[in-house]
Formats: structure tokens, C-alpha cells, sequence
């Protein structure tokens, strides 16, 4: 179902109030059917958590289409207000979306707090008034809001939020947001985005009309590298939050990681130019990584078992 139809059946003009099991029901249709670059739950993911993950997703799906699937800016904004409405009206006992009312259970059993969601919509909002960024750390702000939040709710579904989880979170976080970016430079463009930093452009010598022109250069593949290492460095930082998750969430945690390397991996394959064709991958690719997670994640258990807890440290 396109975009336009949920928009039109659960929307603001609605009248229709879905039943719990039609709310998860339809959590679970948007997280199976809608493109990522991997299945948020996988075989692999606790089934007693994959309802919170699926609302959770869910919430972020109509999010981000608010944002980006209405093509009027200012209709955007009404409608992210009307989510954020409807957001609190969940944390207030009084869902009436399908996904408020899944995500109602998942903020009760999870004691999650609302300021991840909030700003979530947040950053939605500043994509109808904020087109390109002049700094990585304007960009990096940026991301504190449109994808570390995404983080901080995986930590509180898991029982592991805390400062240094949440601070390794972040780094994850902010490497899938630039793989993300430097994946779909050209879709960005399309809609009048740009998030590669203007200093970055200049710095490399790459000018405004050669890239809104799409025009592949050494100059810009230049800068895609020095992109592309800054992700990598990010997501070698996060690889620290992998053993520090519960072991039954941990694979999940691991596959995400590796598939945003993964993704960097195929822009240095195609010689960095993501303005001609979109670097993705294939099925076989995702089942090999999710094979590689899960693998790793058994051998570390094996290790862990053969060495034994670890003995506790006597003072001299």
C-alpha cells in the first residue's frame, strides 16, 4: 500500500480506530514489506522483542514520509505536528493511530521516555527548512536527531541504556546516517538535498553546478573517499557497543554494523561514484552478513564458555 493510501485511511481526517491486534498486525506488514537496506527484525531477532522493534519502526516509517513523501514543506510541518500530537496522546493513555497503539505497549513495557521520539520528528521537521549544511558538525548535530534517537530506543528495548552504551550507540548510529547519505547523494539531489558539508566541497574543489549536474569527477571522488573513511572510523568506534548488548540482541546490533561497512564497502567498489549509480546490496550479500553476525556471535559465546567467568582481581 503506497504511502498516499495509509496517509488517506489513518490520517488526520480519520475516523477509524484499529484494534490492538490490527495495530500490531499492521506494524508488522509496514516493517516486512517497506525497502531498507536490512530487515530491521530478522530470523534471528528475540521474538519477544520484535513487536517493540516493529512499532518502533513503524513510528519512524511515518516519520520520515511525513517528511518526505508529501512534497509540500509547509503541508509537511502540519503533519508532523499532527504526529507529534498524536505522540503524546499515546504517552497519555490515548492512542488512535495503529502505530500509537502498538507503540503504546512498547513504551509501557520498556518504560521508554519520549524525548527519542521527539526528536526524531524534530529532525524531520528541519528537513523541510534546512537543504544542505556547511559544516560536518552541523551535519553531525543533525544526526543526533535523525538517527541516534533510533539507538537510544534499540538500548532501552534491550535493558542496556547508559551513558557509555548510548555514547557507542551513537557512533553506530551516526556512521548509518552518513552511509546512508553517501549511498543516495543522487536521490538527495532529486529532492533538493545536499549533505555532503559545503566546507568538504570546497576543501576537494568540488563546485555547486558539477554536482547538482551529477557530473562524476576525480575531484568528487576525492571527496567521497575522505566521507566514506570518516563512516568507517565511526562505525570501528561503535563495534565496542557489540559484546556490551545482551547476548540475544547483540546479532542484530552486529548484522547493522556490518552492513553499513558493508555499503561503504560497494561506493569504494564502484570508484566512489554514487552519482551515476546507487551502490546497494544484493540478497546474497545481506545473507552472507547475517551468516558472518550470527557466526561471530557463536564462536564468542564458545570462547566465553571454555575461558570461564572471569576471576575477580586480588589487591597486592
Amino acid at each position: 500500500m503506497a504511502f498516499a493510501d495509509d496517509l488517506s485511511r489513518f490520517g488526520p481526517e480519520s475516523s477509524e480506530r484499529p484494534s490492538r491486534n490490527e495495530a500490531l498486525d499492521y506494524c508488522a506488514r509496514l516493517t516486512a514489506t517497506h525497502y531498507e537496506n536490512f530487515s530491521v527484525v530478522t530470523r534471528l531477532t528475540p521474538p519477544r522483542h520484535r513487536p517493540a522493534f516493529r512499532s518502533i519502526y513503524a513510528f519512524c516509517r511515518w516519520s520520515d514520509d511525513l517528511g518526505d513523501e508529501i512534497g509540500d514543506p509547509h503541508r509537511s510541518l502540519e503533519l508532523l505536528a499532527w504526529w507529534r500530537d498524536e505522540l503524546r496522546a499515546c504517552y497519555d493513555g490515548r492512542p488512535r493511530h495503529p502505530v500509537m497503539i502498538a507503540l503504546r505497549e512498547t513504551v509501557e513495557q520498556y518504560d521508554i521516555p519520549v524525548d527519542p521520539f521527539e526528536a526524531l520528528i524534530s529532525a524531520f521537521e528541519q528537513d523541510q527548512s534546512i537543504h544542505e549544511y556547511e559544516t560536518y558538525d552541523q551535519l553531525l548535530d543533525y544526526c543526533t536527531r535523525s538517527a541516534n534517537p533510533v539507538g537510544h530506543l534499540v538500548l532501552h528495548v534491550a535493558g542496556a541504556f547508559g551513558a557509555e552504551n548510548a555514547r557507542l550507540s551513537d557512533a553506530t548510529c551516526t556512521a548509518l546516517q552518513l552511509a546512508n547519505f553517501w549511498q543516495d547523494v543522487a536521490r538527495d539531489l532529486a529532492i533538493g538535498r545536499i549533505y555532503l558539508p559545503r566546507e568538504d566541497r570546497d576543501r576537494f574543489g568540488v563546485d555547486e553546478p558539477s554536482l547538482r549536474g551529477l557530473r562524476f569527477t576525480p575531484e568528487f571522488a576525492a571527496l567521497m573517499r575522505f566521507e566514506v573513511n570518516r563512516a568507517r572510523q565511526l562505525f570501528a568506534e561503535g563495534r565496542a557497543l557489540v559484546p556490551k548488548m545482551p547476548r540475544d540482541l547483540a546479532v542484530d546490533v552486529d548484522l547493522f554494523s556490518r552492513g553499513g561497512t558493508a555499503i561503504l564497502d560497494r561506493i569504494e567498489a564502484i570508484g566512489f561514484d554514487v552519482l551515476t549509480a546507487r551502490p546497494s546490496l544484493s540478497k546474497w550479500t545481506k545473507a552472507r552478513l547475517l551468516a558472518r553476525a550470527a557466526t561471530s556471535m557463536t564462536v564468542a559465546r564458545i570462547r566465553e564458555g571454555l575461558s570461564g567467568p572471569p576471576r575477580p582481581e586480588i589487591a597486592p
